[in-house]
């Protein structure tokens, strides 16, 4: 569940199943973020888990937050919803070396 970056980018870079999610708020998404990443905020209760409910479970989510620890949460959350397939990023964008999307 949990990916190193460059094993989290190797992962997503081969896999033609992979959905990245950004689990931050909408104002940290709008400073920036990875490319094509959907945004779901974990912190918005029950419309996250509407909202998570409502995802493709056969894809396989990277998933993000600032530091990691959101995302291992999130998929957590992930997991107990039926989703084989949730990779936490160690870190977080705080320790990114990838290109940042400026909104």
């Amino acid at each position: 569940m949990n990916l190193t970056q460059e094993d989290w980018v190797s992962k997503y870079k081969s896999d033609e199943k992979a959905v990245v999610l950004d689990v931050r708020t909408e104002d940290e998404f709008n400073e920036g973020y990875i490319a094509s990443a959907i945004n779901i905020d974990i912190h918005s209760g029950q419309e996250f888990i509407d909202a998570i409910e409502n995802l493709d479970k056969n894809n396989n989510y990277y998933v993000y937050c600032r530091s990691g620890m959101r995302s291992a949460k999130a998929c957590e959350i992930m997991n107990q919803l039926g989703f084989e397939n949730a990779y936490n990023l160690e870190g977080g964008i705080t320790e990114w070396d990838g290109e940042i999307i400026q909104p």
